[in-house]
């Protein structure tokens, strides 16, 4: 018999709807996912943490909370990034330690816990919390190809898990790129060692490969394996429950689930997959071998796509591609997932951009330094040079890198208690974990990109201009649009792409402003976006202020970081073009900027 660990609630919208389903559109459906006999529900975890209150505007304790009380007969799963939790830094012991006991607390049963760089160390801390809060630990290594990464890498780390406490181990295939050959020869490796713990395989179907993949593992032993309900799976997904369940009936290894059950909650599902038609993309849905190369994993691409298309870069897409393999084999062949998936995506788009590692992100800096762990290879001299600078030995760390992080917990406490916030263990936890995101959720002042009853989006909806773009490329109605912070009040919507008729006969027109400026908002310091400000430092990324490095009068030099931004998740510095002194500054912190806008002036 092989058991399914069903994603549907978490990894399968992560890999192809960014992110985005709703409770309210999990609760409906819930007890009957309940009825089916999962090893385990997969509900939390990974990005849906982070995106729950940076874009939906709902507590993530909550939906936790809410699942259990709906799903009490099925395991409910996260994913746990070791030492990073749910975000996308190393966190000192006492936050995960607590986060482990809140989560357990809210209803988490399995804890699916990961480091990106298999770096065991990193993983130490959160199994032992889940081991003393009555939880279940599925120790994971991140799958990737390289030299390096052999079968006889996975096999002994996997002897080392079962030794450091595991109640089971995963595959975790986050790409989609596993062979049959490959699968087949871990799982057999391991239980040939004499491992007996039960073993998962994680994959998505990007490859196109999975479903042999997962035949193979299934003849050398495997025990568990990961599916999503069949309309929120293939392409960067999960290959489909209903079908792995239907190929494996009468066989030795019938998972014994109710396929009319299954196909009921299919129906669903398929409901749902309309409602958010708006988060469809095309490259989502498509198989691509080439991941065998990149290796980035379904949830990056899903989000790298709509990163793209904030930034005006779809274009690139492709050419990112094949720069993020150039760039993880020079960091040293990282497993691509969160978040080393992040560090080397991004500066892969900042390569691609703006020229190689002209532009490097802290979180590039940090992984160099070894704050994510040590990398599975030597980082190339060269690359280190350029991110850390000609003595760049001097920055490096060989400790885990926890152990040079001081306790948290106190501190975001004492400093949660000066806003006008509930004082709960759980609010305390998200503002630690997210503290300029969890903030603003916890103050009431994010909101919803969309709610439930408002889906479908109309065709003309801002959010669903990507899709209109991609599936119908004769919808001419393409807006840019300027999107000033909610203390100001002016949004300007200009017209790029017009039809013209000439004697009866229609002409495509394509306008580029060039000059100009807009001016929007009621502060006295308004936002300025134009190209021809004398002495204007811009921004080169559409992102989030998280902080202003200078002053007003401030004397500075070319190269002078003038502010830190949130772009793509990553945080990464501007610096001043031009020498001279400090004008006029035309952001606050936490303002949203689109590139190009102006930041600061200096004549």
């Amino acid at each position: 018999m092989v058991k399914l660990h069903e994603m549907i609630l978490r990894d399968a919208h992560q890999s192809m709807l960014a992110t985005r389903m709703r409770t309210e559109d999990m609760l409906h459906i819930a007890e009957k996912l309940d009825q089916v006999g999962f090893f385990s529900l997969e509900v939390w975890g990974g990005a849906t943490f982070d995106v729950s209150i940076r874009y939906l505007n709902q507590d993530p304790w909550e939906r936790l909370n809410k699942l259990k009380e709906a799903i009490p007969n099925t395991p409910l799963q996260m994913l746990e990034r070791a030492m990073n939790v749910v975000a996308y830094r190393n966190f000192p012991d006492d936050i995960v330690k607590k986060f482990v006991y809140l989560a357990k607390k809210n209803g988490c049963d399995v804890f699916r816990i990961f480091d990106a760089l298999n770096d065991l160390r990193n993983m130490e801390t959160p199994m032992e919390a889940v081991k003393e809060n009555g939880g279940h630990v599925q120790a994971c290594l991140s799958y990737t190809i390289s030299p390096i990464h052999t079968v006889d890498y996975f096999v002994e780390k996997f002897e080392k898990l079962s030794k450091m406490g595991a109640d089971s181990l995963c595959i975790k295939d986050m790409a989609g790129m596993i062979s049959p050959k490959r699968a087949y020869d871990i799982v057999k490796g391991c239980k040939d060692a004499g491992i007996k713990l039960e073993i998962n395989l994680h994959s998505h179907s990007t490859s196109g490969m999975t479903g042999m993949a997962y035949q193979r593992a299934i003849e050398a032993g495997i025990d568990i394996l990961d599916t999503a309900i069949s309309p929120i799976s293939g392409g960067t997904a999960a290959p489909p429950t209903e079908s792995v369940v239907a190929a494996l009936q009468g066989t030795e290894w019938d998972t014994n689930y109710d396929l009319k059950l299954l196909i009921e909650i299919r129906k669903y599902f398929l409901d749902i997959w309309e409602k958010y038609r708006h988060l469809h993309r095309i490259n989502a849905l498509k198989i691509d071998p080439s991941v065998t190369l990149h290796q980035i994993p379904g949830g990056m691409l899903s989000n790298l796509i709509f990163q793209l298309e904030e930034q005006g870069a779809n274009e690139k897409y492709r050419e990112i591609l094949i720069e993020t393999a150039r760039v993880r084999e020079e960091l040293g062949y990282p497993p691509l997932v969160t978040p080393t998936s992040q560090v080397v995506g991004v500066q892969s788009v900042m390569n691609v951009l703006h020229g190689r590692y002209k532009v490097i992100t802290k979180e590039t800096k940090d992984y160099c330094k070894g704050m994510y762990g040590k990398s599975p290879a030597p980082i190339k001299p060269e690359i280190m040079k350029k991110v850390l600078g000609p003595k760049w030995r001097d920055e490096v760390i060989d400790c885990r890198p926890s152990d040079l992080l001081e306790p948290m917990w106190e501190k975001r406490k004492s400093e949660l208690k000066d806003h006008d916030v509930e004082m709960t263990d759980e609010n305390i936890m998200t503002y630690a974990l997210y503290p300029q995101v969890g903030l603003k959720f916890l103050l009431g002042k994010a909101k919803a990109e969309f709610t439930s009853d408002e889906l479908p989006l109309p065709i003309d909806h801002d959010l669903t201009r990507g899709m209109v773009r991609q599936s119908f490329p004769e919808h001419k109605q393409i807006w840019i649009e300027t999107e000033p912070p909610e203390s100001r009040s002016v949004t300007a919507k200009i017209p790029t792409e017009f039809e013209v008729e000439v004697d009866g006969e229609p002409f495509e027109v394509k306008v580029n402003p060039i000059g100009g400026y807009l001016v929007s908002g009621t502060s006295e310091e308004a936002k300025v976006t134009t190209k021809d400000m004398e002495g204007s430092v811009k921004s080169n990324m559409q992102g989030t202020i998280l902080s202003i490095k200078v002053e007003k009068g401030n004397k500075i030099k070319e190269g002078h970081v003038i502010a830190t931004i949130e772009a793509m998740k990553m945080e990464q510095e501007i610096k001043s073009d031009v020498a001279g002194e400090v004008k006029k500054i035309f952001v606050n912190e936490g303002d949203s900027v689109a590139s190009g806008d102006i930041l600061i002036q200096v004549i």
